[in-house]
């Protein structure tokens, strides 16, 4: 199973690293911003299990923050640190979405168990995107259930038939969640292959050829590998070619 991934925006240099090399150390991937603009540039270019914000902070305090990644996301969970420990302050951040608040001085176990209160209730919660069964992909159809793409032929109007495989078909439903955005490799390959190393992320490179291959016959879309981070399905409308 992947690493939960955390993003950290602390401005104390000195706090932050060691926090983040404690979060490290019990197995977290930690991405630590200095303050709260470079939080927000980073929040939006990653792909986060949880957020660590402290309250105080130059250039975009946690609260306003906060509150911008509400508007794009009301399910990450939240945890503020801060040395306010006034009522008004405590309930400002829980108004904003927050999921825990911890003061400053803390016992770094006792954030770390705060976090995995989080992530263990957060598990129970189904992924609405792996309730769908069916896509349009361009002008492709992807039955997954049936693990058949189809397309019709614009020419004799036959409807052309594919029959994917169950590795296919499990990674075009996960390029198909993911449509236009970063499919993450190590997410695709730990949900599919059950680990990532450098055999199963070879074996996934072929299967993506693949998919080229059944998807080719219309030309907006593509499947775009984004090094160092995983692939992206772009697919274009009419209007934008």
């Amino acid at each position: 199973m992947t690493n939960h991934k955390i993003l950290l925006v602390e401005d104390d240099p000195n706090f932050g690293d060691v926090l983040r090399s404690y979060l490290e150390m019990n197995e977290y991937e930690v991405t630590l911003a200095r303050d709260g603009a470079e939080g927000w540039e980073k929040y939006k270019k990653g792909d986060f299990d949880l957020l660590i914000f402290d309250v105080m902070m130059p250039k975009k305090d946690g609260f306003t923050l906060a509150k911008e990644v509400r508007e794009r996301d009301t399910e990450v969970p939240i945890i503020f640190l801060t040395a306010k420990t006034m009522k008004e302050d405590v309930l400002q951040g829980f108004k904003i979405g927050a999921d825990d608040y911890i003061s400053k001085p803390f016992n770094s176990e006792e954030l770390l168990y705060r976090i995995q209160a989080i992530m263990k209730r957060r598990q129970g919660k189904p992924d609405p995107r792996e309730e769908v069964k069916e896509f349009h992909i361009g002008q492709y159809h992807f039955n997954y259930p049936l693990r058949i793409l189809s397309m019709t032929n614009s020419e004799s109007g036959e409807v052309e038939k594919e029959k994917l495989s169950p590795k296919e078909a499990q990674l075009l439903r996960m390029f198909c969640m993911y449509m236009n955005d970063i499919l993450p490799r190590s997410e695709a390959l730990t949900k599919i292959w059950g680990e990532d190393n450098y055999f199963t992320a070879r074996s996934m490179d072929v299967f993506v050829t693949k998919l080229r291959k059944y998807l080719k016959k219309d030309e907006n879309i593509e499947i775009v590998n984004i090094h160092g981070n995983g692939f992206q399905l772009l697919v274009r409308s009419e209007e934008e070619v």
